[in-house]
Order: structure tokens, then C-alpha cells, then sequence
């Protein structure tokens, strides 16, 4: 009986563990990188032969998930010593010790190899670029160390997922990839902007460098009006290169008016609401956008 109940209490301990790391690397929030892979792979789909590839579509989301728990549990353990001094995040597994740091290193190298396989099983351009991929997603947990500019890295890293996701698909890119890229780049950086002004007093206590920072949290939104409207120049530009229609349109236009909403309720004596943002709005618009795209791909005649 002791023996068994040993074996049972391990197997507890490890469901524990994953659990732990996957709130670690907060992996329900993949939904926010997810939609534009597909947007980018089912676009490639339809301008090549007009149906869906189902095992290049699920290769392609395990390949998204892995590479971001490999970016997301990199950037946990990297910023560990930062977060402890934190009071927003001195909560999390890494530095509460619910999570030990080998673990978070046997997830993130997991991850990685899942990673790996599944670039290799797509094509040998993505087995090529793969490590690539890897040092830019690693690259942004290293950039407040050496740079007031963390979220052009950051931003550097989203633009890889698009234009990985059509690449995995045509075996190359072209200027409907690249605008996607940029899209989602600059949306997620220009967030950032905006996310990383809640930390701004404590990161130039602690010594973390970021543009709030540096520049002040009135710079930083400022910054992040520009940025978005590159992300509204961006869509438009994708719509028109691969030749979307209405749907996308229609979508972009809501898009749009989704991340003024954004920009309208966090305020620079205000950030009470940045939260809602992040979690509402660009909830909104990733899920938003690829239904929109889904169903003016599905119009013109993509089929499963």
C-alpha cells in the first residue's frame, strides 16, 4: 500500500509541476498570437490551391504554442531577480519557489525540441530559420538589460509569427507575409508600450530599462498612438496584397476602432484600465480579425 500511495503522491507532484509551468508561461494566452498564424497559413492555402492543409494547420499551431512557451518560459526565468522586486509581479511560480527553476528549464527545453520537430516536419525552410527564430524570441528577455527600446524587440519577435506561419505553407514569403508581420508586430509592441507604463517608477528603481522609463509614461503613449496607426497601415497594406475582400475589410475597419478604444481609456493619470485592454481589446481583435478573414477566405472559395 505504501508503495502504491508513493507512486500516486509522485504523480501528484508532477501534474503539479506541469500545472505550475503552464501558468507559468500563461499558455492560454497564445489565443493572442494564434489567429494571425492562421490568418497568415490559410491565406498561403488559398492563394495556392484553395483548401485547407490540415496537417500543415496543425503542425503549424503546435509549432506556435511550443516556440511562445519557449519565449514565455525563457523570459520567467531570465527576469527572475527583476520580478522579486516587483510588487505586480513578485507573486509569480519562479519567485514564490512554487515552480523550481530546473523545472522551468526541463519545460522550456521540452518545449524547444517540440519546437524543433515540428519545423522540421513542415518544411526544410523552417527547420533552416528555426534556430533563428529561437535567439529572437529569447533576444527580447535580454533587451531591458541593454536597451531603452525592449518593446522593438519584442515587436521583432511577433513579426516572426506570420510570416513563419506562411513560409510553413509556400516555403517562402512574399509582401502580403511581410505586411502581416509588420501588423502584428506593431500591434503587440505598440502594447506593450502601453502595458510596461504600469512598471515605469519601479523599473527605474530596479534598474530594468524600458521606454516608460526612460522617457516617461506620457512618451510611451504617445509612442503607442504612433505605433498602432503603422498596425492599421500594416493590415491595410495585407488586405491589399493578398487580395482580400469584403469580410476583411469589415474587420479591419473594427479593428481599427478597437485599438482607439484601447488608446481612449488608459490615460497617463489612468492606467487602471490597461488590463481590460490587454485582456478585452486585443482579445477582440485577434479572434475578430481571423473570423473576419476566415469568412471572406471562406467566400471566395477556400475549402476544407
Amino acid at each position: 500500500m505504501s508503495s502504491a500511495a508513493g507512486v500516486v503522491g509522485e504523480a501528484a507532484r508532477e501534474r503539479g509541476t506541469i500545472r505550475k509551468f503552464l501558468s507559468l508561461v500563461m499558455i492560454e494566452h497564445s489565443i493572442f498570437a494564434l489567429p494571425f498564424a492562421y490568418i497568415a497559413a490559410l491565406t498561403a492555402m488559398w492563394q495556392q490551391t484553395a483548401s485547407v492543409h490540415w496537417r500543415q494547420l496543425v503542425l503549424i499551431t503546435v509549432a506556435m504554442v511550443s516556440a511562445r512557451t519557449v519565449a514565455m518560459s525563457a523570459n520567467r526565468i531570465l527576469d527572475r531577480d527583476f520580478d522579486a522586486l516587483n510588487p505586480r509581479t513578485a507573486r509569480r511560480e519562479l519567485v514564490t519557489g512554487e515552480l523550481s527553476v530546473a523545472a522551468a528549464w526541463v519545460g522550456t527545453a521540452i518545449a524547444l525540441a517540440v519546437f524543433l520537430l515540428c519545423a522540421a516536419a513542415l518544411n526544410r525552410t523552417c527547420l533552416a530559420l528555426a534556430p533563428v527564430a529561437v535567439v529572437v524570441l529569447v533576444l527580447y528577455s535580454y533587451g531591458k538589460r541593454f536597451t531603452d527600446f525592449p518593446q522593438a524587440l519584442l515587436a521583432l519577435a511577433q513579426f516572426i509569427a506570420p510570416l513563419g506561419a506562411w513560409i510553413a505553407v509556400a516555403g517562402g514569403a512574399g509582401a502580403a507575409a511581410v505586411a502581416l508581420g509588420i501588423a502584428v508586430g506593431t500591434w503587440i509592441g505598440g502594447f506593450d508600450l502601453i502595458y510596461s507604463c504600469q512598471d515605469a517608477a519601479i523599473d527605474r528603481q530596479i534598474g530594468s530599462r524600458s521606454f516608460p522609463a526612460r522617457f516617461g509614461v506620457v512618451a510611451a503613449l504617445r509612442a503607442s498612438w504612433v505605433v498602432h496607426a503603422g498596425t492599421v497601415a500594416a493590415f491595410a497594406w495585407f488586405g491589399a496584397a493578398a487580395g482580400l475582400h469584403a469580410w476583411w475589410w469589415t474587420g479591419f475597419a473594427l479593428t481599427a476602432a478597437v485599438l482607439i478604444y484601447e488608446h481612449v481609456i488608459v490615460r497617463p493619470d489612468d492606467l487602471s484600465r490597461v488590463n481590460r485592454a490587454f485582456f478585452t481589446a486585443n482579445g477582440v481583435i485577434g479572434i475578430g480579425l481571423f473570423g473576419f478573414a476566415l469568412l471572406d477566405l471562406l467566400a471566395h472559395g477556400l475549402t476544407a
